[in-house]
């Protein structure tokens, strides 16, 4: 099969192309898993983190990608869910332990042992992939392949912000950074919340006006102060600087939700501005995001088949990843790249 593959972490801003696209033998699926044709596959800011060291893969080479829809090739001999010819997405967890509190609470994110497919396992920048059944969800029909592509990451870890931020109809949200995630959390929250005020930073004119085009009140530079005080914000940006920025927004006893796996150091000098009696005092709180879970990412996907919530998407041929890459990190974004794999 062919493969994008990653041999070495490196900055972007050094190679532009740390994928090699290479021949890799099909994968065989174990007794409980299934093999997957991989039909498009999202393109993420994590695989920027995994490319440049900030949450490295345990061994490589590895194939990146884990917003994934293909259809079952081939099932194993103990699996059951699933019928050869069946359309399935395939998210960041790909796989938990099973046993511990916090996967018998439904909540495998928090696992000690959790797996990221693309990471600790090949993912999707790739013709054919295995993983567990039990890792695997149905795509519903309303969605074409790259439309569902972005809901399995993007749009389930949204999906969790959002319900970490405990917002109510009638409050006001901020979003800091409007980029694949952010996009469908306000396509969300226009949908479940028809009283909520949604006001956006991000840094790029274009990314403002895209989110006024989707139903944001007020859109503005990072460092700019809302016209309201927010309830709640969610950040999906890679740095710090929106982080304080936002701090400074939030209302008595606001929640700022943090989605991002890792923060880059670019900017790191810039919590020496946090000042206590400005971004904190009152009862604001910060709260992070961790991964996704299989609930996350079947709610997600069933409340977007029913509110008709459809990512914008850029598409990319399999061979295009490393300008995919490149341009996720030049912040050249309007909604989600994908990659469709021939």
């Amino acid at each position: 099969m062919k493969a994008m593959v990653l041999n070495e972490l490196c900055s972007l801003e050094e190679n532009k192309t740390p994928l090699q696209l290479v021949n890799l033998p099909d994968p065989v699926p174990g007794e409980r898993e299934i093999l997957v044709k991989v039909l498009a596959c999202g393109v993420c800011h994590t695989e920027l983190d995994e490319i440049e060291g900030r949450t490295p893969p345990p061994r490589l080479p590895v194939v990146l990608g884990h917003q994934i829809v293909g259809r079952v090739e081939e099932t194993g001999r103990r699996t059951s869910a699933f019928r050869v010819g069946d359309r399935v997405g395939i998210g960041w967890i790909y796989s938990a332990c099973g046993r511990c509190k916090f996967c018998l609470a439904g909540e495998e994110n928090l696992c000690h042992d959790f797996k990221a497919t693309g990471r600790d396992a090949n993912g999707g920048y790739a013709q054919y992939m295995t993983v567990l059944e039990d890792f695997a969800y149905r795509i519903p029909d309303v969605f074409s392949d790259s439309e569902a592509a972005p809901l399995l990451c993007a749009g389930a870890i949204g999906y969790r912000s959002l319900r970490l931020t405990g917002l109510k109809d009638g409050q006001n949200l901020g979003l800091t950074g409007f980029g694949a995630s952010a996009h469908l959390v306000l396509k969300m929250v226009r949908h479940q919340y028809p009283n909520v005020k949604v006001f956006v930073f991000a840094r790029n004119p274009k990314e403002r006006a895209f989110a006024k085009e989707l139903g944001a009140i007020w859109a503005g530079d990072t460092e700019e102060e809302s016209p309201e005080k927010l309830d709640s914000i969610i950040d999906t940006t890679p740095v710090w600087k929106p982080v304080v920025e936002a701090l400074k927004n939030l209302e008595h006893g606001g929640r700022l939700v943090i989605n991002a796996i890792r923060k880059e150091e670019v900017d790191k000098d810039y919590l020496l501005r946090l000042d206590y009696p400005t971004h904190l005092w009152l009862e604001k709180e910060i709260k992070s995001v961790a991964n996704v879970s299989r609930r996350d990412v079947s709610e997600f996907l069933a409340l977007a088949a029913e509110m008709g919530i459809k990512p914008e998407v850029q598409e990319f041929a399999l061979e295009e990843a490393n300008e995919a890459l490149v341009e996720l990190k030049t912040r050249k974004i309007r909604g989600a790249k994908v990659l469709r794999i021939e």
